[in-house]
């Protein structure tokens, strides 16, 4: 396949603001990214501007603050989806098609049942939850995330294991949580499943507290994939730093500043691995 044939539906609706990033991220790499809303999905739109979920070879999430994030950040997006999506969803999954979803859609993957899908491909009540962040308020700094999956995750085939990514966090409900009477069962399953993506850490690639980790997140997880590792959340934005330019501390680095951001190999991981699978 080629990289201009594969289509990426970037999903939106009132309240994300990250789609421009997202569709820039993915066409910067000669994919062809377009911006959909989920009515367009669902039929609730003129005939001419309806979309098929099944017509794309990738499903990106993008952040922001769907639906004001009443309720919960992400939880009307996710409801809305499953709702009339549902079987949709699990036929792109189980086909083994990239979905990624970045701060709010984290958010809303969570809230589908999409992560950590330990039972099921979308399980029907949620797994776990991104909880307000410990520091009570909104964070929005650099963050230093390690790549810690030993492969599985189709977003990181271009990353080398334990290296460290600076990519930017804004978000207010990025801890990433289980039940208290299963968090240790579950992680120890997370990690056992290689489904832990990426950790913050310190300067020195150390697991640090606050404000290396901005939120408080259960044992610094920045990022989780599903078991087959095609589905991808993460709270940091990745589509930020698709070049070294919009690095916070490019003027201070000799590194050339039209080169690319940390953030651009998950895109180019990602691209690439549907390219082969064609």
């Amino acid at each position: 396949m080629r990289k201009e044939d594969i289509k990426v539906c970037v999903l939106r609706i009132e309240g994300t603001n990250c789609e421009e990033e997202m569709f820039q991220a993915f066409k910067e790499l000669d994919a062809s990214p377009e911006k959909v809303h989920l009515k367009q999905l669902i039929g609730q739109c003129p005939e001419g501007m309806k979309r098929d979920l099944e017509d794309y070879d990738v499903l990106a999430l993008p952040g922001g603050f769907s639906a004001g994030d009443y309720v919960r950040a992400g939880a009307i997006f996710a409801a809305r989806m499953r709702s009339a999506l549902s079987a949709e969803l699990r036929r792109f999954v189980s086909s083994e098609r990239p979905v990624l979803g970045v701060c709010n859609g984290f958010q809303i993957l969570v809230e589908l049942g999409l992560l950590p899908a330990f039972e099921d491909v979308m399980t029907e009540r949620p797994e776990a939850a991104l909880y307000r962040n410990s520091s009570a308020r909104f964070e929005c700094l650099p963050t230093l995330i390690k790549h810690e999956s030993k492969g599985k995750c189709a977003f990181t085939h271009h990353i080398g294991r334990g290296s460290v990514l600076m990519i930017p966090c804004a978000h207010a409900e990025g801890k990433l949580m289980f039940d208290h009477d299963q968090e240790d069962r579950l992680l120890r399953r997370l990690e056992e499943n290689d489904q832990v993506v990426f950790r913050y850490v310190d300067s020195e690639g150390k697991y640090a507290g606050y404000p290396w980790c901005p939120n408080g997140s259960l044992s610094n997880i920045a990022g989780i994939c599903n078991p087959a590792g095609n589905v991808l959340g993460m709270m940091p934005h990745p589509e930020r730093v698709v070049h070294r330019y919009t690095h916070p501390d490019f003027t201070r680095t000799e590194e050339n500043p039209l080169g690319a951001g940390d953030g651009r190999a998950i895109f180019e991981s990602v691209v690439e691995h549907v390219r082969k699978k064609g």
